[in-house]
């Protein structure tokens, strides 16, 4: 047996690595796939690809690529749950929910609205974060909208997308002095029926 079977064999014949490289492994792809594709054009596919893992493999580790791009952001499960819940129910108060659940994920408990900071942060100061993060949350609204085929749904979805990061950003990271004092309800109660408008188109 020449060294070169003999080192094949006996990888073949080693341990498997273990879920916690596996996991590593998924991370590192996304990560990567994320950053070079932004978050509409990267699959759980290509990322299980670039894995070298089935995408089986990366659904039992992350339901969906919304978690996946969650987890390596570092922003918690409970964030991502309150996104998309703010989608559930009628339209007719879609615009409140959606303005409350952005206010509250990003102001919340320090465990849920630290990473989000963070986050928001990176994306001011580098282009490559500011890209991901909005990729990411105008996907998010796009495919939260009931009318997601209109041709001006992705233009709609980019529009409210921008408002609610510009309120937050003056919010909690500029600190414009009436936005940063003003109550949730208020912010909620001016910015709802235009994030309604937006998002149903009537």
């Amino acid at each position: 047996m020449s060294k070169d079977s003999k080192s094949s064999s006996m990888t073949r014949r080693g341990r498997r690595p273990g879920s916690g490289s596996t996991r590593k492994a998924v991370l590192d792809a996304a990560r990567a796939r994320f950053a070079n594709q932004g978050f509409t054009d990267t699959t759980i596919r290509l990322v299980a690809a670039d894995a070298g893992v089935d995408a089986s493999q990366v659904m039992q580790f992350y339901r969906s690529k919304e978690e996946l791009f969650a987890a390596v952001m570092a922003v918690p499960a409970s964030a991502l749950q309150r996104f998309d819940t703010a989608f559930e129910g009628p339209d007719d108060h879609l615009g409140e929910r959606v303005v409350r659940a952005f206010l509250h994920a990003w102001e919340s408990v320090p465990e849920e609205s630290q990473p989000l900071m963070a986050m928001l942060r990176g994306a001011i100061v580098n282009e490559n974060a500011s890209n991901q993060l909005a990729d990411f949350i105008q996907s998010r609204l796009l495919e939260g909208t009931a009318d997601n085929s209109d041709a001006s749904a992705a233009l709609r979805a980019a529009l409210a997308s921008s408002m609610l990061v510009g309120i937050v950003t003056g919010r909690s990271v500029v600190g414009v002095p009436t936005l940063a004092e003003a109550a949730v309800d208020d912010i909620v109660a001016i910015t709802a029926p235009a994030i309604q408008q937006i998002l149903t188109d009537g």
